[in-house]
């Protein structure tokens, strides 16, 4: 009787311990962060991954009462950001506002990469995703995507279109479209989205797929014409404008995302201590609203779940890579 009772108090110490322990691994860290914390940003300023981390950062900034520094580092379509960021300390102090092209797109547009996009990175959160918009100087003799396709078809290379680096995701709708529509147009790609943008805005390019983030306001001002939107379905923030799916190249989709990822090796209570903080953030009013007005949709799922989104992407956008022949040396 003795032995099954004191068997009985065993067992419940344990499972207590055992508990505790669960509690103790999952729970954030307690002293992190205990000093600034470093975004980068794999384009120039004032660019959409630019923009969107500045909104994100501030909002961190005020949960985990530590400096979140912008830091950006353009080039290489965003390889230098991510080689950096793949070979930072992994304690957390050093974060990459990742994107499809760093994260999905890369492993197939570039014959050597210096990192594995699934193995040299913890992923923290999909902060959200944006619609690409096709704009067109307002010289371009086109109203609509029919008529600009009718003026690539009648001057075969003729039109040029600019993109915030290759293998973008502008770069990278850009070569759908072009094979969709059966069309020449010659790419032009820049160091960011907003030199891209100044180009088209003076005329020394044609087009461009541009992010909401990035031109809205230029399509307010009558700066660009917006023709069509590269998502399944139209944009909240241009209900008017159809998608280039309904103008009848079916099934085209061009969606931009965006999402925080840290180097391989960061423990997991700093990754948890993130991840909380980030679904704080993105659950803010004025992050929300912030962030509603860029064109972002806000998605704040889990690190398996953002893993998991990543792993599915690869295919889709190595597919396109394949179709367009983007891949470079």
């Amino acid at each position: 009787m003795l032995g099954r009772l004191m068997f009985k108090k065993l067992g419940a110490f344990v499972l207590g311990l055992a508990a505790v322990c669960a509690v103790s691994f999952a729970a954030p860290a307690a002293d992190y962060p205990a000093r600034p914390v470093t975004i980068l940003v794999a384009f120039t300023p004032g660019g959409p991954s630019d923009v969107l981390s500045r909104i994100i950062g501030k909002r961190l900034q005020e949960i985990l009462h530590q400096p979140f520094i912008i830091e950006n580092r353009p080039g290489a379509g965003g390889n230098i950001a991510a080689e950096q960021v793949k070979n930072a300390t992994p304690d957390g102090y050093t974060l990459l506002m990742g994107n499809n092209s760093i994260l999905a797109t890369n492993a197939a547009l570039y014959k050597k990469l210096n990192y594995d996009a699934e193995k040299d990175f913890l992923p923290i959160s999909l902060v959200g995703t944006q619609a690409n918009i096709l704009v067109v100087n307002p010289n371009v003799p086109a109203n609509s995507m029919q008529e600009l396709i009718a003026l690539a078809k009648a001057s075969p290379g003729a039109l040029n279109f600019a993109s915030s680096g290759h293998g973008a995701a502008a770069h990278l709708a850009g070569e759908l479209f072009k094979t969709e529509a059966k069309i020449n147009i010659v790419h032009v790609a820049y160091k960011g989205a907003a030199p891209a943008l100044q180009d088209v805005v003076a005329g020394h390019v044609q087009m461009m797929f541009a992010t909401a983030a990035s031109v809205i306001g230029l399509i307010k001002q009558g700066k660009v014409r917006a023709l069509a939107v590269t998502t399944p379905k139209r944009t909240a923030l241009l209900p008017d404008l159809p998608t280039v799916d309904e103008l009848g190249l079916k099934g085209f989709d061009a969606t931009t995302w965006h999402g925080l990822v840290a180097p391989a090796g960061t423990p997991k209570e700093v990754i948890d201590a993130l991840h909380i903080a980030t679904t704080e953030a993105l659950k803010d009013p004025a992050t929300q609203k912030a962030l509603t007005d860029l064109g972002v949709d806000i998605i704040g799922n889990t690190p398996r779940e953002f893993a998991d989104y990543i792993k599915s992407e690869i295919p889709k956008w190595t597919a396109v890579v394949k179709a367009s022949g983007a891949q470079v040396d």
